[in-house]
């Protein structure tokens, strides 16, 4: 059977101005937070990609009625029918984020009867985070057949202290706590732009949320919330990351006028400090870079927001292949997010990986194509990345890492000068 695969020529630099996608990460747990109240909801700038789809595919399995205008980046969800219904094993598995069901259905219904969730393979991600803290808060955890079943007579608010700043833990707690009986805060929470974005749009339905300086959040619970008539979720910083690293690495110059820097701060730093121009305004959304003659190394360390983000770890890597020196990445979010390395040493780059959680890059004059495998999102991207430096053709496999996680990225490549093409067949296009 022929398998799908992305194929990538030596770019010249890329030039030119182009927009960035809706954000996915915060468009899965919003969707499914509009689980949390009875009604029609409608949401804008949501990206047709294939994570997408599956979050909609759970929310008519439960009887949302869940429309999807992918021209125009628009979704309607109307929660009036829905039913409270065990959820198995191969709806949960189809991405991680499903997870993130539980809060609103223990809000809504008082329990959740579900399997376990798939994702990448780049770690554990336990749910204990999630399953222990909620117990704090009122709820019985049980198991049985691998499923998961949760329920709770009345929530009532916690001082809870995360052990990790988990996103998708602080999310499902923020999501329950808002009509928990009192305030429940949430210390070393997560406050990634996804997470504020998620409290924009809770406090928007008629949640009291406040964001302490202290990564503390604080939510008194009301008795009910109101569907949102609109919501417009914030830009992908991830896939702008992608972008601004592609346009370095081949010596470019583009614009990005819809994000805003301070979602990108430390990843933007290390862009200057290798050498490229970086110019925003403080104020306003918008990000140019320019690239420079020679990349220098740099090093840094993954962790959570406002720190270097693991999921442009990948990426950044790809970056570093032919920079001038000795670069250092350390991981310290997930436990088996170096995977790529050994691909990115297939097409000729030095790569030499220490204690399974940091790797040590040695910068090359140049790589050479091959035929390579990416097992996560972000790893395929970064394959992708390095095939736009390498000499003769490069050919990605994984393609459908790529179409879950990224909304037409081959196109805007394209639109900036990069000779990047999807060859795959019709069936796996399809989303």
């Amino acid at each position: 059977m022929k398998q799908s695969f992305i194929s990538v020529q030596k770019s010249y630099p890329l030039e030119g101005t182009v927009n960035v996608s809706g954000s996915k990460n915060a468009s899965m747990v919003i969707l499914l937070s509009a689980l949390l109240a009875k009604g029609i909801s409608r949401f804008y700038n949501i990206p047709a990609i294939a994570d997408v789809f599956q979050i909609g595919n759970l929310l008519q399995y439960l009887g949302a009625d869940f429309t999807f205008d992918v021209q125009n980046n628009y979704v309607e969800i109307d929660t009036n029918r829905v039913e409270n219904r065990p959820i198995p094993d191969e709806i949960m598995k189809t991405t991680r984020a499903s997870i993130l069901v539980l809060g609103p259905l223990l809000a809504r219904f008082g329990s959740s009867f579900l399997g376990l969730p798939g994702g990448d393979a780049i770690g554990a991600r336990p749910i204990d985070l999630h399953l222990d803290n909620m117990a704090k808060m009122g709820v019985s955890v049980g198991y049985a057949n691998n499923m998961v079943h949760a329920s709770v007579n009345a929530i009532t608010g916690a001082y809870i202290v995360l052990a990790y700043p988990s996103v998708g833990a602080t999310e499902n707690i923020l999501m329950l706590a808002t009509v928990a009986q009192g305030r429940t805060t949430i210390v070393n929470a997560a406050i990634e732009p996804e997470v504020l974005d998620l409290i924009a749009l809770l406090q928007k339905m008629g949640a009291s949320i406040t964001v302490m300086q202290t990564a503390t959040i604080v939510i008194d619970g009301v008795k009910q919330l109101q569907p949102v008539d609109t919501y417009t979720i914030i830009s992908d910083r991830l896939e702008a990351g992608a972008l601004l690293i592609a346009a370095a690495i081949t010596g470019g110059d583009i614009y990005l006028p819809n994000i805003m820097h301070t979602m990108l701060d430390v990843p933007l730093l290390k862009l200057a400090q290798m050498g490229y121009t970086i110019e925003y305004s403080q104020y306003m959304p918008g990000i140019r870079i320019k690239g420079c003659t020679q990349a220098r190394a740099i090093s840094f360390k993954t962790g959570p927001y406002p720190n270097f983000p693991t999921d442009l770890q990948a990426p950044m890597m790809a970056a570093l292949v032919c920079a001038q020196g000795i670069s250092i990445i350390e991981e310290t979010v997930f436990e088996n997010r170096l995977q790529h390395a050994h691909q990115l040493s297939l097409l000729g780059a030095n790569i030499e990986i220490i204690h399974t959680n940091k790797a040590k890059i040695t910068g090359v004059k140049s790589i050479i194509g091959a035929t390579i495998t990416g097992n996560d999102i972000r790893a395929v991207c970064s394959l992708v990345l390095a095939g736009l430096v390498a000499e003769d053709t490069t050919k990605v496999y994984g393609v459908s890492h790529w179409l879950r996680g990224f909304e037409g990225l081959e196109k805007k490549l394209n639109t900036l000068g990069a000779p990047v093409k999807l060859e795959a067949a019709t069936s796996q296009l399809t989303i």
